[in-house]
Order: structure tokens, then C-alpha cells, then sequence
């Protein structure tokens, strides 16, 4: 499969968001009566259940305790980055206020000195306790190099759910410099769901499932705000790799009888991506761009990638967004604006309707067509007065 790109080397023809389209279905249900709950594995056997299939991006700009909080208690789950500045200083809100103020060309260098304040393991538990105080999931992230220490301070403090993310996470990892990240022991250690990411192939998906995890984050580089598909020339579009992650899930499943869900991370920008995705085969999305939008959101209107304050290669810049409206807004609308970046699960719920979805299994069989032309088809005027799907 494949094209020849030159002589004896042949590449994948890959794709993403933009190049596809969901073709509505011969039955279509009432959106207010479709079934959009997921569920996150538990090491026990039981399974944390979640009202929707959104999660919110573990980014500076994104999530705090109280936008934990705030999303939590509208259904759905964000994720605290173990490695920023919510756990490396009291006042985050006065860093964070530095970094705003901060002109686009020297930013990144204050963020290097920012982040070299070392991460305080009394506000590990703290955060994690503002959040589990606030009655609902708490769910955090820290990389691999840090995964076993950050993950018993955040088990120790009643933590629900763990992520480990680094640009590209796989099962086997070499390295003389340092002690390798053992996935399979770690997952038996914690007693709560662990999910890893991040990863765009079959094969590596399928080794991380077999070590115990209870999800997988898909996405290398499509983030608004991060620049590693620039930077190292790494990625592959996320249709492509949705897909390929949902067989290995499939795969994993048909010969262990666990399903483990997968969760497209990062590239989605609006509500049409968001269906696109799930009906691609993810279990859920992680979005950063959108909820940094919120008026809920410590970013005021600014994020950044997780990469961004690297000491010796940064992958990632901040970007202002803006503030567009509250997080019930976003999530539920009512839109006030008309380019689908408000009231994500009013798209997905319609969405399925159209499709004749039920659930989101279903969704998942949802057909698909590529459709480089989907966005742009019938829409000169939108074009050239830079409105609606043009903006």
C-alpha cells in the first residue's frame, strides 16, 4: 500500500480533518436521544464513567484546579500538567500573568526560566485535593521521566486518573543516561486508571495496550500550539492515525476481551473535527484550543504547548486565542458565534443523530468519504467576506 515517493521508497497517502467528510445515514435519531457516555477501565475491573466524550488538554493555559473543577462538574474531564506552573509555584496566577504580558519574540525564553523552578511535591497533592474537594474527577499528567514519583505523591492523594505523555510514548524505550519508565509494572503499581500518549501507529498501540494501560492519547504534533511537526518533521495526520489506532484497539480487544479506549489528542479546532474523530474510531477527544477560549481558563485567551519551555529544543510557541465565552458555552452552547467552536456536544449529538448513531460504538461505523473539497464546495462568498467556515 502506498506511492512511490522515488526509486525503492514507497509512502502511505495519509489523512486529516480537512481531507474527509461523514456521509449522513438511511435512519436518523432525535440528537437529544443518543448516547454519548464513555467509560476509563479501572484496574479493579470496574470502570469510571463520564457523561462526555471530551477532555480538556493538560496545558498551562487550559487547566488549573478551578477549570478542572468547572469541567468536571459539566460532565466532562481535564487534565492538570504535572510539569507546569500549577505545581512549581504558590502564586500561578502571577506567572501566568508574566507570560501573557510577554512579547511573542521573547517569550519562549521566559518560559525556559519559568520553568526551571523545580516542581513542589506538597502542591502535587495540593492541586489534586483542590480539585477532589471540588466532588468531582481528578485527573493529571506528567512525563515519563517523572511518571513513578509524581505518581505516588498523586496516588497517595487520591488521584482518579494518571496520564503519562511525552511527544511520542512507546513500550520499549532505550536509553544508557537514565532508567527506562517500566509500563507494565508501573500500571500494576497504581491503583487507579493510567493512560499513555502519545502515539499514531497500529503496532505501538498495541504493545502499550498489552502492558495494562486503560487509554491511549493519538496525536504527534497537530496541536494548535505545538511545533514539532516543524521542529523534527514528526507526525501523522490524525484521520490516518485514529484509524489505525482504533484496529489496534480492536485488535487488543478480540484477543483479550478488555477494551481499551482511545483518545484523539489535539488538532481539532471545531465541532465538525470533533465528530470526525470519533466516527474515525476514538472513544473520545482531547482539546486544548477550544476550552483556552473559556472565560474559565487560566490562559486568558493564551496557550501554549507542552514542549514550549524545552531548555535545549523547544516545540511549541504560545498563540492567542481568545476569550470567547464561558465553558458552559463551549461545551453547550448557545453559540453565539457561527464557526462551530461553541457547543461541541450539541455538534456531536447532531452529528449522530444525522448518521444514525446511537452510541458512540455506532458512531464509530459511521461511512466515510475523502473529501478534499468538503469545507470550500459552495462557499465562495463565505471565502471572500471571511465568514463562517472561511475564518
Amino acid at each position: 500500500m502506498g506511492m512511490w515517493i522515488g526509486r525503492n521508497r514507497k509512502a502511505r497517502v495519509t489523512y486529516g480533518f480537512d481531507e474527509i467528510a461523514l456521509v449522513p445515514g438511511a435512519v436518523t435519531i432525535n440528537p437529544n436521544e443518543v448516547d454519548i457516555t464513555w467509560k476509563i477501565p479501572r484496574p479493579d475491573g470496574g470502570a469510571i464513567k463520564l457523561a462526555l466524550p471530551v477532555l480538556a488538554s493538560a496545558m498551562d493555559g487550559v487547566v488549573d484546579a478551578r477549570f478542572a473543577a468547572a469541567m468536571g462538574k459539566l460532565g466532562g474531564l481535564a487534565v492538570l500538567n504535572l510539569e507546569g506552573v500549577q505545581v512549581r509555584y504558590e502564586d500561578a496566577d502571577a506567572v501566568l500573568a508574566e507570560v501573557l504580558a510577554e512579547d511573542k519574540d521573547k517569550v519562549t525564553a521566559l518560559l525556559q526560566k519559568i520553568y526551571l523552578e523545580p516542581v513542589k511535591e506538597d502542591l502535587i497533592a495540593r492541586r489534586i485535593k483542590e480539585i477532589k474537594d471540588a466532588g468531582v474527577i481528578a485527573a493529571v499528567s506528567a512525563i515519563p521521566q517523572k511518571a513513578e514519583r509524581c505518581g505516588a505523591i498523586a496516588q497517595e492523594a487520591g488521584v482518579d486518573v494518571f496520564v503519562v505523555q511525552s511527544t511520542v510514548s512507546t513500550a520499549r524505550h532505550i536509553s544508557s543516561e537514565y532508567k527506562m519508565l517500566d509500563l507494565g509494572e508501573f500500571c500494576r503499581t497504581m491503583k487507579c486508571p493510567v493512560i499513555v500518549g502519545n502515539t499514531v501507529t497500529y503496532d505501538t498501540t498495541l504493545e502499550i495496550m498489552e502492558c495494562g494501560v486503560s487509554g491511549v492519547l493519538v496525536g504527534v504534533g497537530p496541536g494548535a500550539a505545538c511545533t514539532s511537526r516543524g521542529v523534527l518533521g514528526l507526525g501523522v495526520p490524525q484521520v490516518t492515525a485514529t484509524v489505525d489506532c482504533a484496529a489496534a484497539r480492536d485488535a487488543h480487544y478480540k484477543k483479550s476481551g478488555r477494551y481499551v479506549p482511545i483518545i484523539t489528542d489535539g488538532g481539532m479546532n471545531k465541532g465538525g473535527d470533533v465528530c470526525k474523530a470519533l466516527a474515525c474510531g476514538a472513544d473520545a477527544v482531547m482539546v486544548g484550543s477550544a476550552f483556552a477560549k473559556a472565560e474559565e481558563a487560566p490562559g486568558r485567551g493564551y496557550h501554549w504547548g507542552m514542549a514550549t519551555p524545552h531548555a535545549n529544543l523547544p516545540r511549541g510557541t504560545r498563540i492567542k486565542v481568545g476569550v470567547s465565552g464561558t465553558l458552559q458555552q463551549i461545551l453547550f452552547g448557545p453559540a453565539a458565534v457561527d464557526d462551530g467552536s461553541q457547543n461541541l456536544i450539541g455538534a456531536i449529538t447532531t452529528c449522530m443523530g444525522n448518521v444514525g448513531a446511537a452510541d458512540l460504538s455506532e458512531f464509530q461505523e459511521t461511512e466515510i468519504i475523502i473529501a478534499p473539497s468538503i469545507k470550500s464546495e459552495g462557499k465562495l462568498f463565505q471565502m471572500v467576506q471571511n465568514v463562517g467556515m472561511a475564518r
